[in-house]
């Protein structure tokens, strides 16, 4: 089309050229029909690119004006160019459209956030859920509405890979879950759900869980001790109710175990005060925790390493990072083979603070890593019986991880071992 266009100019100047210097032949003055044919292109062309703007200026899909040559050709080319790209611009309006309806339509708020955290676009669920109102609201931060301490933190880390569980600033009762996603250049994508309705199942499954597990805690304890005063009484037993009695003392203690671990669980879940932040000295920790790891190991022979920074130091409860960490490791004891090696280490680097508990066992099938912080999910449903465990270990360290703005990474490969790391954000460093 280019090399068209270029041969088409220079033929029509080449035969004006032609004509021209004919035209001044003939009266004598050759280099005046020059000037004369040039300027008469000249003002032709001219003409044409006024026509031309004015055509652009004036904003129609008006047919081009008619016209021959090089520029009927840009005309042509120009109009066809537009009507392509109108036609386009109706289908995306058309998509746009649609898309709007749909999500003005989506019982969840949803709210576009530029850049700056100032609210662009949001529907009708949004005036609803969250109160806000069009157009006064267009164009505000969003932290300037919904000022809660937890989502204005929430918002201000830009660190979404969890989503934010609180009450309603509107209807206390209410429980809004929000999610962000990031887009285009830096905008934000918020989500906001009810969660009200699912919000009281679970505290219900929580108080039940709680309740149950309180009530059945006397009966039990009770249960214990009369089994503890049998075996320890002076009077001979019947070698056929010894056993029976040793088996009943084990399984009511297991019991016990399963029953400190929900009530542990349903308090670190229910409980939404604000961990203190009483600085914690980790390297002692550690190292008791190691301790009781090498008794409980007893005569396995487990080889207990411990690598640790005396001087971090994590800004938090006492009792729950001691319960987090003594369940890594009791957990490291019990899936190791005898003479495995375990290793305890703590390091402080940019990224904030870092607990890792490994070992040589049999390694964990991938399927299974990211199921193992679920409440009694068990790899190999066999090892309850074999080793004791109440399947709530891990279901604590994460919530204890949780309380702590920590969290818990897991890797593992089989007939290698495994590795439970725990990272705490700098800003739980003392």
């Amino acid at each position: 089309m280019r090399t068209h266009f270029a041969g088409s100019v220079f033929k029509l100047l080449f035969w004006l050229l032609v004509a021209s210097a004919l035209a001044g032949l003939l009266v004598g003055e050759i280099a005046w029909g020059l000037v004369i044919g040039l300027s008469l292109y000249i003002a032709w062309h001219l003409r044409q690119m006024t026509r031309f703007v004015q055509w652009l200026s004036a904003q129609r899909n008006d047919p081009p004006p008619e016209t021959g040559g090089l520029w009927g050709e840009i005309f042509n080319s120009i109009y066809r160019m537009q009507r392509r790209d109108s036609r386009m611009r109706a289908k995306q309006q058309l998509v746009i459209d649609r898309i709007q309806a749909s999500t003005a339509a989506l019982s969840d708020a949803v709210v576009m956030i530029d850049a700056k955290g100032r609210l662009e676009w949001w529907n009708h669920a949004a005036e609803r859920l969250l109160g806000f109102r069009a157009p006064d609201d267009s164009g505000q931060h969003v932290t300037n509405l919904l000022r809660d301490p937890r989502f204005v933190a929430y918002f201000e880390a830009d660190n979404f890979r969890e989503p934010l569980d609180i009450a309603s600033h509107l209807n206390l009762s209410a429980r809004l879950q929000y999610t962000i996603t990031h887009y285009g250049q830096g905008e934000r994508l918020m989500v906001a759900r009810d969660t009200t309705r699912l919000h009281n199942l679970e505290q219900m499954r929580k108080d039940f869980v709680a309740n149950v597990s309180h009530e059945l805690r006397t009966p039990l304890t009770v249960v214990v001790g009369y089994l503890e005063t049998l075996q320890d009484s002076d009077e001979p037993i019947n070698p056929r109710w010894k056993r029976a009695l040793q088996q009943m003392e084990q399984q009511s203690r297991r019991m016990q175990n399963l029953l400190n671990d929900l009530l542990m669980l349903a308090r670190l879940e229910n409980d939404d005060r604000t961990v203190e932040h009483k600085p914690v000295d980790i390297g002692q920790m550690l190292n008791s925790v190691a301790q009781d790891g090498r008794a409980l190991s007893a005569d396995q022979g487990h080889q207990i390493r411990l690598e640790t920074d005396p001087k971090i130091r994590l800004l938090g409860a006492d009792a729950e990072l001691s319960s987090a960490f003594s369940n890594l490791v009791f957990n490291a004891v019990k899936y190791t083979p005898d003479r495995g090696e375990i290793s305890i280490c703590s390091w402080r680097d940019q990224g904030g603070v870092h607990i890792s508990v490994s070992d040589n066992g049999t390694g964990i099938a991938p399927q299974h890593i990211s199921r193992l912080t679920e409440r009694f999910y068990r790899v190999d449903s066999s090892r309850s019986t074999n080793t004791g465990g109440t399947g709530l270990g891990l279901a604590i360290v994460k919530h204890v991880l949780l309380r702590h703005e920590g969290r818990l990474e897991i890797s593992s490969t089989l007939g290698k071992g495994s590795v439970f790391t725990c990272h705490f954000p700098i800003s739980r460093s003392a």
